[in-house]
């Protein structure tokens, strides 16, 4: 399997687990995933309404680009680049792209 199939398929089950665990937050949102992988985008999505307030937000974006994860948007505790890790993506392989250029040199991930 080529690099991109295989990031593909890691980010799509990383991303199906954690929409998973989001639904059973009693929060009273619904969590979606949607992939492209024509364009390279992931992303997981809530919506709903909680009582008098509406929310449509993406907790997660991350961008297949070349053979590099970039994770542009991550509203997790624990930081979904260590989930796409324990999978198998080498922290070489992910930027963090919600991070200035100049940082990212020092986060210990790719840079671009």
């Amino acid at each position: 399997m080529d690099t991109r199939l295989k990031y593909q398929s890691i980010i799509k089950s990383v991303l199906q687990n954690h929409a998973d665990y989001r639904a059973t937050l009693p929060d009273g949102y619904t969590c979606q995933v949607v992939f492209d992988d024509e364009r390279g985008q992931y992303l997981v999505l809530d919506m709903g309404w909680n009582g008098d307030k509406y929310l449509h937000a993406t907790p997660i974006h991350i961008s297949l680009i070349g053979d590099k994860v970039w994770i542009q948007y991550d509203d997790t505790e624990e930081g979904v680049a260590n989930d796409l890790m324990a999978e198998g993506i080498s922290r070489e392989d992910i930027v963090l792209g919600f991070r200035h250029p100049k940082i990212r040199q020092h986060t210990g991930f790719a840079v671009a």
